[in-house]
This record gives C-alpha cells, structure tokens and sequence, in this order.
C-alpha cells in the first residue's frame, strides 16, 4: 500500500514559517501500528491520519472525518497545529466552509475561510479546564528546565490547561529567559509522562492581549513545537479563568521566532461559551 503523506505548515502563510503537519487524508486500512510508523518517517512533530466520520457525526457530507494524530513516539488525543493543517489542505480540494472532525478528545468543528489569497482555519476546542499544579511537581520542572524559580512571572499562576490535551502553562518573567531554552530532556518528559502532560506552555507577555510562547516536546521525540494551537487553546481558557484577560478577549500568540519557523497564533474568548478558538493561516510546504 502506497500512502500518501502531505506537508503543510499551519500559523503560517510562509511554508519557512509556522509548525510543518503531516497529512494523510485518506487513512483507511491503517492501523495504530501503521500509523506510528508513518509519523515516525515523515518526522513532524505530528501527523494527522483522517478516516471516514463515525455514524452520527453529522456535519456535512465530505466534510466530516475522524481524526487521529500521531507524533514520531506516541499518538496524542488531539494537535491543534495538525488539525489546522489538515483543515487548509482539505480546503484547498473541496473549498472553504465548515468542517467537522472526530477527535479522541471530542468533536472539533473547524471553519475554512479565504485570506489574502490563501486559506485560513479556526477551530472550535472541546471545553477546557484547569487544574492545580502539586508544588513538588513545579520544583521538579524548574529544575528540569534549569529555571530558577525567581525567573518566573508572579503573574501566572502554575497550573495544568486541558483543552483537547493536558500542557503544563508557566510564565517567564523576561523575553530573555524564554529564549534561552536549554532543557533536560529525558528529565522533564519523565514528568510529563507521569502527569500525562502533551507539552509545557511557557508564555512571556507582551502586552494586554499579546504574548510569546515556545513549548517543549519530549514525549513527542521533539525537542521543541514551533507552534502549538492545542496548547494555544488550552492557554486562553488558562488566561481566562486566572484572570489575566477578560472573558470576551482576542489573544495573538507569537511563537517559533527563537527557532527560526516564526508563527502567529489568533486565540479567540467568548463570554458564555466556555471553548476557545484558535485560528492562523496554513501553506502548503512544496
């Protein structure tokens, strides 16, 4: 069986920019051990494998699919830089709209739209929570990242952001200790497998509604994401509910300048709607 693997970098109109997604839009045969080895040759920090819907899905015909996403080591229950990804590349063959995908986490509706001459795509995150962070479990990440504790910005409280996929969210206190990612690799995916953790956010702000952002990877066999929408939406629920922005808000998230892919993440709040929606542009990689 030949099986077709595309590339597109998603928050990112410029395929040197953003964060590269394999695609697989016809997936059917594949089992999870199939899979696996498919995202382990293409190399991205996630491929997304799409199937036929589940019965009842709904959405409209040719527009809905299950959805799997699987990184070179494990599977994840939900990317959102591939689900982007995989949202332009399917725009791009039946137009943009409304689609609708099957997660692990749950079910994700994306819209599709036509930006300055390229395709953009939003999706709609399962509903988010928080949770607190034990402080041994913080003590053992700073000292996984080599972050002295003074390092970090009071301003964000540590905690762990659900929205689709668990991240660990901790704030920087400087632009200059974010850039200097210099992490213990095995030491800090051993804690992140023991608190079920897909990647930690560590977020500089900006201003009001503007921040940077990198994330650390190793569960995934990946060092680092240069851009993250399921984190991103797991951060703008985060946002919300400790208060660092209102419950109606549009966040910019800036991410991949430090490693040469840059992105620009939109995270958008809704007052009485508890899901977060994260869009960016996606291209694809020739």
């Amino acid at each position: 069986m030949t099986i077709e693997v595309l590339c597109y970098t998603a928050f990112s109109a410029d395929p040197e920019g953003g964060n590269p997604a394999g695609v697989v839009l016809d997936a059917s045969g594949l089992d999870e051990a199939a899979m696996l080895e498919i995202a382990a040759e293409a190399g991205y920090s996630e491929t997304a494998f799409l199937t036929a819907p589940p019965e009842g899905l709904g959405g409209q015909p040719g527009r809905a699919f299950s959805v799997r996403y699987f990184s070179p080591k494990v599977e994840v229950p939900f990317c959102g830089h591939a689900t982007v990804a995989t949202a332009v590349a399917l725009g791009e063959r039946v137009g943009p709209g409304e689609l609708l995908f099957a997660t692990r986490a749950g079910t994700v509706p994306v819209s599709v739209t036509r930006e300055d001459g390229g395709l953009r795509a939003t999706l709609t995150s399962v509903e988010p929570h928080t949770e607190e962070l034990d402080p041994a479990d913080l003590t053992e990440a700073l000292a996984a990242l080599d972050w002295p504790a003074a390092d970090l910005d009071p301003r964000f409280p540590p905690r762990i952001a659900y929205a689709g996929a668990r991240h660990l969210v901790l704030g920087a206190a400087t632009r200059a200790r974010l850039a200097d990612l210099s992490y213990d690799f095995a030491r800090l995916e051993a804690l992140m497998r023991r608190l079920d953790l897909v990647t930690a956010q560590l977020v500089y702000r900006a201003g009001p509604a503007e921040f940077h952002v990198r994330n650390p990877f190793p569960v995934g066999g990946v060092v680092e994401d240069p851009a993250t929408g399921a984190a991103a939406a797991a951060f703008g629920a985060y946002a919300r509910e400790v208060g660092l922005v209102p419950a109606d808000a549009v966040l910019t998230l800036h991410q991949g300048e430090d490693m040469g892919r840059p992105g620009v993440l939109t995270v958008e709040l809704r007052s009485g709607d508890p899901r977060v929606r994260v869009g960016g542009a996606g291209a694809l990689i020739p």
